[in-house]
């Protein structure tokens, strides 16, 4: 499996395969300036229709800048959005059939739900009847019937965060805007909403771009992933297409833990490579197309690391450390071992069993080793 391709220096496209629908939100070389800052620089990206996809990066990267641009808060300083084949640049915010919802949920504290949810309603002048009928559909929605004349400070964090969905819903609108949609909520809640929120989202069948930094949101709620830094798109992609091959030391680093061993190609053939370390050579289960000698670094995940007290046989794919540093989280443990190098190789062993005869202690000297087929060599 050849090297994924990195971004162009020029800009970044990542379009739907011919394969798939025509573009229903269509992103086309947008750039946003500041001041001779590029908050978002040359990104072209094509989402198709019902789809759930997700800005992903860490603070500054350019993702909310690119969602407020979708929304009409900013103007892009060149380049067009277009949205089921209309030119978003000439409507104002309030006139795209856009809806967004923010972090903080911006439920009026005097309203009931039922009223935070009809006020967008009421604000375009719909009848009554059907006012009463698009509400009560919402409630239905989010399965919050029971809670309609209560007021958003008497609701849980997750109750507030369906009511300000389905106050996002109402209008049906075209796209739906997620700004850190979860990110209010505690750990637990987070991760018990994830699900929850993106059924919602499906059934309604509205596209649907998201914006988070968290890793496990993106990964738990899309269909696709953009991995963004410094205003340009690295990567675009399935959650598991992206955690599997990333396209870039960043993303393999930014997407989950990973061990990145820097080293040299030093046998390049169409079935196999040979990535010469500082502690250990690795045998890749495939060429890369690249030149003998050249750097690169290999990405593991801890996960598809094996540990044992005992050398393997294969010379490759192979190497001895001491454990200086156990994390125990319950369904699995993370072994960090000292390399002779001084790197650290960080092992991820499931806990399937309450008690083991060979349990590992920090301080023993053990062997880690992997398949042919656990890494991905990156260039970038």
């Amino acid at each position: 499996m050849p090297t994924p391709a990195a971004p162009s220096a020029l800009g970044c496209k990542f379009l739907l395969s011919d394969a798939m629908d025509h573009p229903y939100l269509s992103i086309e070389d947008v750039v946003k300036d500041f001041s001779g800052v590029k908050a978002v620089n040359h990104v072209t990206l094509d989402i198709a229709k019902g789809e759930i996809f997700a800005l992903l990066g860490s603070s500054g990267c350019g993702k909310t800048t690119l969602l407020r641009m979708l929304a009409g808060f900013e103007a892009p300083t060149s380049g067009r959005i277009v949205l089921d084949g209309v030119d978003l640049a000439a409507m104002e915010p309030y006139s795209r059939p856009i809806n967004m919802m923010f972090q903080s949920y911006a439920l009026f504290p005097h309203l009931s739900v039922w009223e935070n949810i009809a006020f967008g309603l009421k604000r375009e002048g719909m009848a009554r009847d059907r006012i009463a009928a698009r509400v009560d559909s919402m409630l239905k929605l989010v399965q919050l019937g029971a809670y309609a004349k209560r007021k958003p400070h008497q609701l849980s964090g997750g109750q507030q965060q369906r009511v300000a969905l389905a106050r996002s819903l109402a209008k049906a609108p075209q796209l739906l805007l997620l700004d850190e949609p979860l990110g209010a909520l505690d750990k637990k809640l987070r991760e018990e909403t994830q699900i929850e929120l993106s059924h919602i989202i499906r059934d309604v069948g509205v596209t649907c771009v998201m914006v988070t930094h968290d890793q496990e949101e993106a990964m738990t709620m899309a269909s696709r992933i953009a991995v963004m830094s410094e205003g340009r798109i690295l990567q675009v992609g399935a959650p598991s297409e992206v955690y599997e091959t990333p396209a870039t030391r960043f993303v393999a680093d930014f997407i989950g833990n990973v061990n990145l061993m820097e080293g040299v190609l030093s046998v390049d053939e169409s079935d196999h490579c040979v990535i010469t370390c500082a502690d250990c050579r690795h045998h890749v289960g495939h060429g890369i197309t690249g030149t003998e000698g050249m750097a690169v670094a290999v990405a593991i995940r801890p996960e598809k690391i094996h540990l044992g007290r005992h050398a393997p046989a294969d010379a490759f794919n192979r190497v001895e450390g001491a454990v200086k540093a156990m994390s125990y989280f319950g369904s699995f443990t993370v072994y960090h071992l000292a390399l002779a190098s001084g790197a650290t190789l960080k092992v991820s062993v499931n806990n399937a069993q309450r008690h083991r005869d060979d349990e590992i202690a920090a301080g023993d000297r053990v062997w880690a080793h992997w398949s042919r087929s656990a890494h991905v060599v990156l260039t970038q």
